[in-house]
């Protein structure tokens, strides 16, 4: 895990510019498509990509996105009705048969099938009528970080060209610098902290909300540390009740609309008797974390800073974060 980490800058440069040109060319056919509505279709680590996606839809174009249950066509084998609209699914291998499923009865009713995967070579890839490549390289570590970073550069990328926007575009041509730098960022502040804690949340809003998600699924996979991922609004709606000495918030900060909120959340956790460590841009942060070339950018920057923490706190707690218990590297399901 750590290695494939420190090869995520190389990776998203090699990603920009081998599959870029295609990214653009998706994006500017979605363009013309002009859909209203989106699906999309992924599980764990890619779900939370699929959450960066929804965010972007609906905050820049309006266009409402619903995380579709693939067992509504693999179990149920409900029919859809998504004529003219998109399903977007995302997946490493793309070879788990439930996703197969809810792409096929997407595609049986009408919808665009916008696939973004790392293996070229799966049924999802094959069976997708727009093929968005991750082209990652091989992932060998179960927990995923190169392949979700990946799909989050290929989302902001489609996005861009979808939306003709030259800003965003142009920014995602700088990431890769911004990556390396975040890969040095100083984490052993939170280190410290998830160490001592028995419960952890972890907080943002927006489309900071995929790291959140992220960052919650890793602690419990690699660390065997309970995290729940909560939006900064969602968390005063009854968990915040939970803040009480040994229990840690980590809170991913925003630059956006939102970033006042996801304080204030930050606050009233930290009243409540939680250990808050928040990750901000900012000056004097506790994690102080690297400004991306565009704030819709943070959440990977932001992600890839946490990886090196996850490692490190798998190590001060006694485990492999190579070797999670009862997970394997490809998750079949029905």
């Amino acid at each position: 895990m750590q290695t494939e980490v420190h090869q995520i800058p190389a990776a998203v440069e090699r990603q920009l510019h081998e599959i870029g040109p295609r990214y653009r060319e998706i994006g500017q056919r979605l363009n013309r498509q002009d859909f209203t509505m989106a699906i999309s279709n992924a599980r764990g680590t890619s779900d939370h990509a699929a959450t960066y996606l929804k965010y972007l839809l609906e905050t820049r174009r309006g266009t409402p996105v619903a995380s579709v249950g693939p067992s509504v066509a693999s179990v149920y084998g409900s029919r859809l009705r998504l004529h003219g609209q998109l399903c977007v699914t995302i997946s490493q291998s793309g070879a788990s048969r439930d996703l197969i499923m809810l792409q096929e009865a997407a595609a049986n009713a009408g919808a665009a099938t916008l696939a973004i995967v790392n293996d070229v070579t799966s049924p999802v890839a094959h069976q997708a009528s727009l093929l968005a490549p991750m082209h990652a390289g091989p992932e060998l570590a179960v927990a995923a970080t190169k392949t979700y970073v990946a799909s989050l550069v290929a989302i902001a990328s489609i996005v861009a060209a979808l939306d003709e926007d030259a800003g965003l575009a142009d920014a995602i041509e700088r990431l890769p610098e911004a990556l390396a730098g975040a890969l040095a960022r100083d984490w052993s502040v939170a280190v410290d902290a998830l160490a001592k804690a028995e419960s952890v949340f972890t907080i943002s809003r927006g489309p900071a909300l995929t790291i959140a998600a992220e960052a919650a699924l890793k602690l419990k996979e690699t660390c065997r540390l309970h995290a729940e991922a909560y939006s900064a609004a969602e968390v005063r709606h009854g968990p915040i009740a939970l803040a009480a000495p040994r229990f840690c918030a980590l809170v991913f900060a925003t630059r956006d609309e939102g970033r006042a909120s996801i304080l204030e959340a930050a606050s009233a956790l930290r009243c409540g008797g939680a250990t808050v460590v928040v990750c901000d841009s900012a000056v004097g942060a506790d994690l102080p974390s690297v400004a991306a070339p565009h704030l819709l950018l943070d959440p990977i920057c932001q992600a890839v800073s946490f990886y090196q923490c996850v490692s490190a706190l798998a190590q001060v707690r006694g485990l492999d974060a190579d070797r999670p218990a009862h997970l394997s590297k490809v998750t079949v399901t029905v």
